[in-house]
């Protein structure tokens, strides 16, 4: 037959399938005998095939070396941020293990972790300020803040037409702390008796006002204090300037009624019958 089993080249063991790594392999192959080439094995007698040839390489342990991650984003868009990578040392035990060793097992220097990025100056910006305390201190109210045009370091003012109007933040919000005190009705000083030493009435100011003290029209009606009411006028006590000189206004048959009717504890009557109503 043209075909035979020939023992080929050591080639390393990571380029064949189901070979442990740090070897060389002899593969067998089917070749032609006329032209030497390399053919499927199923040309070849099965019983033929000599078996393969392995030998140990690269038997010394590997180095150390820095592996290296990739760069992070740029912490700043502008105005230089700083972007950073993993720097660990590693050796080498297999194809797919590997050891972490502390950094003076590698060569120093150690690569940079962290770098500049970013350097150019960042264009004009809206800054904001805090907010105010909201305002009135109860019922709907509002907070202000003061918004900046600011350069791309924050250091200069600008005017505000240097930066988008599109993106300017809001100097106003609605707030609310919490709900104000109703409306109440609020009462001023009772006014002089109409009557002079007899019963009159007498009169106030009754306005519904809010919290501030503004004029209001939503007060419950039915709380309202009265406006007026009914008063007794003393009369001057110079009528009777000497207390001997107690002696009866009227002399008809008034004072006799007022004492028969027991008005005589009332201040008016007693001074108009003075006399009657001494010891009374």
């Amino acid at each position: 037959t043209p075909f035979h089993f020939n023992i080929g080249d050591f080639v390393s063991s990571l380029s064949l399938p189901h070979h442990p790594t740090g070897s060389q392999v002899q593969p067998v192959v089917c070749r032609n005998q006329a032209d030497s080439s390399t053919v499927l094995n199923h040309f070849c007698n099965p019983e033929t095939k000599l078996p393969e040839r392995q030998q140990p390489c690269n038997t010394e342990p590997c180095p150390p070396a820095w592996v290296i991650g990739n760069w992070s984003e740029c912490s700043r868009s502008c105005n230089q941020g700083v972007r950073s990578r993993s720097v660990i040392c590693q050796r080498k035990i297999s194809t797919t293990d590997e050891k972490t060793l502390d950094d003076s097992s590698c060569n120093l220097p150690r690569p940079h972790v962290l770098e500049p990025c970013n350097n150019h100056t960042c264009p004009p910006e809206w800054v904001t300020l805090d907010w105010s305390e909201c305002t009135p201190n109860c019922g709907p109210g509002f907070r202000h803040r003061v918004v900046l045009c600011k350069s791309g370091d924050h250091r200069t003012t600008l005017s505000t037409s240097q930066c988008r109007e599109s993106s300017r933040p809001p100097n106003t919000i609605r707030c609310s702390l919490r709900r104000c005190p109703p409306p109440r009705w609020v009462t001023g000083e009772w006014g002089e008796c109409s009557g002079q030493c007899s019963f009159g009435q007498q009169r106030r100011s009754v306005q519904c006002v809010t919290y501030t003290g503004q004029p209001s029209g939503e007060c419950v009606e039915a709380l309202k204090p009265s406006a007026m009411q009914q008063c007794e006028s003393k009369c001057d006590s110079g009528l009777i300037e000497n207390p001997e000189e107690c002696k009866d206004v009227n002399k008809v048959a008034y004072c006799p009624l007022v004492l028969k009717a027991k008005f005589c504890s009332r201040s008016y009557f007693r001074q108009m019958c003075c006399k009657t109503c001494q010891g009374h």
